[in-house]
């Protein structure tokens, strides 16, 4: 299947109500989802862009067989690895933005640092920290705005990139072209349910920090609700086997 062929649909997301169907959906087997959930960043923290990509297409094709009302196991977490290379592509494209807003950052902080440190021979006064300091904040302050918003505008563009892997099988070309599509037709919904579940996770954090892990499968679980109305079920999702050919009798 490729991107021209899958519709989606517009206007559908209720931040509100994808939470409260999302705890709907995992609260009878929280815990099972939750050491998905945890299972799942880990192993993709560890090797970052290589192993995030498989594990979000599991954590995505448990939930679906959850909203299948079908059985769910510890280990279908790791048939995501079955989606590796779309995975892949996908986490190598959604890291991209990001890069290119870093570089100018980094070269902008070490074109300010470098001078200082060689003035001073390595080893800078405190006035002379102080005035950098004095003098980088107001940069800071933009460079704070500009990632904020163009981590906000990756995640609302590719919210749906790795579902798409997992439960349609698109390749992660297509499943990134359909995702930046879907996000920019849902933009307002999107946007809201991103900034509803990033309230969820501060109130967690508060929560002597722990408590945005517990969160996290009510995120997902969300995401997934949300996914779902965009991209209503087809047949196509499963391997079904052809009919019969219709008999000449």
């Amino acid at each position: 299947m490729t991107a021209e062929q899958t519709d989606f649909r517009v206007g559908v997301i209720q931040p509100v109500e994808c939470i409260k169907e999302g705890w709907a959906l995992i609260k009878d087997q929280y815990w099972l989802f939750f050491g998905i959930s945890i299972v799942g960043i880990l192993i993709g923290g560890a090797v970052p862009i290589v192993l995030i990509g498989p594990m979000m297409a599991g954590i995505f094709l448990c939930l679906f067989q959850r909203q299948r009302n079908q059985p769910v196991e510890f280990g279908l977490l790791f048939k995501g690895f079955d989606h590796f290379v779309p995975g892949l592509i996908v986490a190598l494209l959604k890291a991209i933005p990001i890069f290119l807003v870093m570089v100018p950052y980094l070269i902008i902080w070490f074109a300010t640092m470098m001078p200082l440190l060689i003035r001073s021979g390595g080893q800078p006064s405190q006035p002379e920290l102080q005035q950098l300091v004095y003098s980088m904040f107001g940069f800071e302050m933009i460079f704070f705005v500009i990632i904020m918003v163009v981590s906000i505008s990756v995640e609302i563009f590719f919210m749906f990139a790795f579902p798409l892997v997992a439960d349609r099988n698109l390749s992660g070309l297509d499943a990134v072209k359909l995702s930046f599509k879907a996000g920019k037709a849902n933009f307002g919904g999107m946007l809201g349910l991103l900034l509803l579940n990033a309230l969820l996770s501060f109130v967690g954090v508060l929560c002597c920090f722990v408590g945005a892990y517990f969160v996290l499968p009510i995120s997902f679980a969300s995401h997934a609700v949300a996914y779902r109305r965009v991209f209503p079920e087809t047949t196509e999702n499963f391997l079904v086997p052809p009919p019969p050919p219709a008999s000449w009798a």
